[in-house]
């Protein structure tokens, strides 16, 4: 992969999680009703968690994007792959048809996190194990 489709792939899959993330955070703030109610009703989960997580999912986009550190991006990434893992069994389970953008979420965030190194200055100590293995 030459250095610039890496890029364009790297900022298109890091854009497109972070779209989803803020986009999540704004709906869960905006329309805390329906969340709650949704929350409740259909995935059986404690609504206390809503705004907290509205807070983190705006944390977590912010930091993949702006990249402060290395160790606060990568527990960024991390903690954005078990989300949207639980996020997605957890709409399966529920027999909701809300999971597929997590899916692609996800898959998202995994490619992004295999091509960071090739396009940020600072360097994760785990994000090139796309070329270790090779």
């Amino acid at each position: 992969m030459s250095d610039k489709s890496a890029k364009i792939t790297y900022w298109a899959a890091t854009g497109l999680v972070a779209l989803v993330y803020l986009g999540g955070a704004a709906f869960y703030i905006t329309a805390h009703d329906m969340v709650a109610g949704m929350y409740e009703g259909l995935l059986k989960y404690p609504t206390y968690i809503i705004w907290p997580l509205a807070m983190l999912k705006i944390v977590a986009a912010v930091v993949i994007l702006w990249r402060p550190s290395t160790f606060l991006s990568d527990f960024a990434y991390a903690a954005m792959f078990w989300h949207l893992m639980l996020a997605a069994s957890a709409h399966m389970a529920a027999g909701d048809p809300g999971w597929p953008p997590a899916i692609v979420a996800w898959i998202a965030l995994i490619v992004s996190f295999l091509t960071q190194n090739r396009v940020r200055e600072k360097k994760s100590p785990y994000g090139d194990l796309l070329y270790r293995a090779a």
